[in-house]
């Protein structure tokens, strides 16, 4: 018996990874035998229950050889991001959107109703929204990539009423701080306000200061992937969307943080020069949720931006700002 992570070579499917090998058979996780890391490269995690198949998700015939007979649960992680998506329409739409559905019909295809995680993203909202959106919000995304999710979430939750998969959409934060280069995402800026300064290189802020964001600690992030596959979808009930918790910060509260934690030298190194580009995109997200269900249902958030600030710098950055 096997979960497959696509993405799952990269910094959050990798530790997708790691934690489910430590959750397994606890707290509602299921007892497996193996991971699979779908990817376009090897993953990373040295263990001898992880193995790693390299391919093209949006080709049919290898979404088949991955997703077979005995996979419990499947976490459809890997993306064509928000910025590679709005500049490259048709990767966008073949990744995210045939991909998903190749996957989907893999999982269908194995007859065993596997629980299918999808990895979504609050790029489905834009137009004018309330400071709290509502569960109940219509969705009118203002990129590509926001387009591809919400109808990869459609997707899902049909399979599901249909009885081809056990669905959980997990509408993601922005995810901050992550280590290593920017990625093609709108939203890249958010951790590299963060991770250069610390690491004592100059970044800018392309968005107003006031722009409000949603976002959560990787750590919290994969704490509530891994719930995803542990709570029964009698429980998530018709509704298979869920806006995970995160915490709403504007950006000038999270270079705030980023002097606390690291002094003012270290801030002084963003600049604020405007993008057009990552405001189009990221400025019509909203930035704050009605979380209440999937709090009932046991997702957790971060506490506060300054604890977010500090885990990173004290695993990447250690000595900064102590």
């Amino acid at each position: 018996m096997k979960i497959v992570i696509t993405g799952g070579a990269g910094f959050l499917g990798s530790r997708l990874i790691r934690a489910l090998l430590a959750a397994r058979g606890r707290n509602g996780v299921p007892e497996f035998d193996t991971i699979t890391s779908v990817d376009l490269v090897p993953c990373p995690v040295g263990d001898a229950r992880v193995t790693s198949a390299v391919g093209d998700i949006a080709d049919p015939a290898f979404a088949a050889s991955v997703i077979t007979p005995g996979t419990l649960a499947v976490y459809h992680m890997a993306a064509v991001l928000s910025g590679q998506s709005e500049a490259e329409f048709d990767t966008g739409m073949r990744v995210n959107l045939d991909g998903t559905r190749a996957l989907l019909e893999a999982a269908r295809a194995t007859g065993d109703v596997p629980r299918f995680i999808f990895s979504s993203s609050l790029a489905v909202f834009g137009g004018e929204m309330p400071q709290v959106v509502p569960e109940t919000l219509a969705l009118m995304p203002q990129s590509s990539y926001g387009a591809e999710k919400a109808i990869g979430e459609i997707l899902v939750c049909d399979y599901s009423r249909k009885g081809f998969v056990d669905g959980r959409v997990c509408r993601l934060p922005t995810i901050v701080v992550r280590p290593g280069k920017p990625n093609s995402a709108a939203s890249s800026f958010a951790s590299g306000i963060i991770r250069e300064p610390l690491a004592g290189i100059a970044s800018n802020n392309p968005v107003p200061p006031e722009t409000r964001m949603w976002l959560s600690s990787p750590d919290a992030a994969v704490a509530n992937l891994v719930h995803a596959v542990a709570v029964s979808g009698a429980d998530i009930g018709l509704n298979r969307v869920l806006n995970l918790p995160g915490l709403t910060v504007t950006v000038a509260e999270m270079l705030d943080s980023l002097e606390r934690i690291a002094g003012a030298d270290v801030r002084a190194l963003v600049s604020a020069e405007p993008e057009q580009r990552v405001i189009d995109i990221v400025c019509s997200w909203p930035g704050a949720f009605d979380t209440a269900r999937p709090r009932a249902l046991g997702f957790t958030a971060d506490t506060d931006f300054d604890a977010v600030v500090r885990q990173y710098r004290d695993e990447f950055a250690p000595g900064v700002g102590a």
